[in-house]
């Protein structure tokens, strides 16, 4: 996570982000070639340069103890100025793991001998902060490849009582103020980035860095956020009352349903040419038996009487009007017979 700087730069008192394509924001060098504090554009964490700090086993520019390459920056922190720091660093894929300190940022004293007072390093797989008689106060695991922003918060004294140390880590903060001898007593301060490391370590070790500035106000270093505009109220119009609900009425029970018994079978259809229990032939009264329980012609007159003597069926007229057609036709018969 790397943070914008902020707008207002009113307390900025310096700044070492490289932004002017060269290493002229910086005091001085202790570097063997220029190859090895060399500005490249990539990677970057801001704008459009960066510091790439080599070291290889045998760099030694000021004939001292260790193997560096660092940019110097005579800052000369006095003793009770409060400043604030931010800067970025980046560790190369193939950053050396080893049990061993290797320095990336340091306030070195003006003092000739001896560890800084204030130093970032990295040993074995840990990054760590270590101030004076304080020893390590802050420490988190070594990412590689990444960026790692870092926010400093320091008050320059000798007397633990008066100075202080807290810091951010990208953007959290991961040490609450806490008091230390951030300073020799009789000495000054200045600032040293790059990589510095104990000459025992045979790998080359290359770190990035970007983006330092120096303030003396916490928004200088920390972006301003601005607040999300709310949002304009919409007028939707105003609210439709639903229509009234009417009242119907109780509901009306539907009316019984009567029972109008079974069915009544309706009367047989007979076939008018046929009779019950045979086939009675309308020209000729002839044609078949009828049943037991028809009312059967009396037998016609031998005479020629044409008076049909035979009763009616009780369950209709059907029968006897065919049976009386019959009985016509044969006497038409006969009378033609006789003419």
């Amino acid at each position: 996570m790397c943070l914008l700087p902020s707008l207002a730069a009113a307390g900025i008192v310096w700044r070492g982000d490289f932004e002017t394509g060269d290493r002229s924001q910086f005091s001085t060098t202790q570097m063997v070639s220029a190859d090895r504090l060399q500005l490249v554009t990539s990677p970057v964490a801001e704008g459009k340069y960066a510091l790439k700090a080599t070291v290889k086993q045998g760099d030694d520019p000021i004939n001292s103890s260790g193997n560096r390459n660092e940019l110097v920056y005579l800052s000369r922190e006095k003793v009770g100025s409060e400043y604030w720091y931010r800067w970025k660093v980046m560790f190369a894929n193939d950053f050396p793991s080893v049990d061993a300190w290797q320095l990336f940022t340091q306030w070195h004293h003006d003092g000739c001998c001896g560890s800084p007072p204030v130093e970032f390093f990295v040993k074995g797989e840990v990054i760590r902060l270590t101030v004076n008689d304080s020893g390590t106060v802050w420490s988190t695991p070594l990412k590689r490849g990444v960026w790692h922003e870092f926010i400093f918060h320091a008050k320059w004294s000798p007397d633990a009582s008066v100075g202080f140390v807290e810091l951010w880590h990208n953007g959290k903060q991961v040490l609450n103020k806490t008091k230390a001898k951030t300073m020799y007593a009789g000495q000054n301060s200045y600032l040293k980035l790059g990589l510095y490391r104990d000459d025992s370590i045979k790998p080359v070790g290359v770190v990035y860095h970007d983006g330092f500035i120096q303030a003396t106000s916490r928004e200088d270093v920390f972006p301003v956020v601005q607040p999300e505009p709310e949002p304009e109220p919409v007028d939707a119009g105003s609210p439709v009352e639903p229509d009234p609900v009417v009242d119907a009425g109780s509901p009306v029970e539907p009316d019984p349903v009567v029972d109008a018994g079974s069915p009544v079978e309706p009367d047989p259809v007979v076939d008018a040419g046929t009779s019950m229990g045979g086939t009675v032939d309308a020209g000729t009264g002839t044609g078949g038996a009828l049943p037991d329980t028809a009312v059967k012609p009396s037998p016609l007159d031998e005479n020629g009487d044409d008076l049909y003597r035979g009763g009616c069926s009780a369950s209709g007229g059907s029968l006897a009007a065919f049976s009386l057609l019959g009985l016509l036709g044969l006497m038409g018969s006969r009378r033609r017979r006789r003419s």
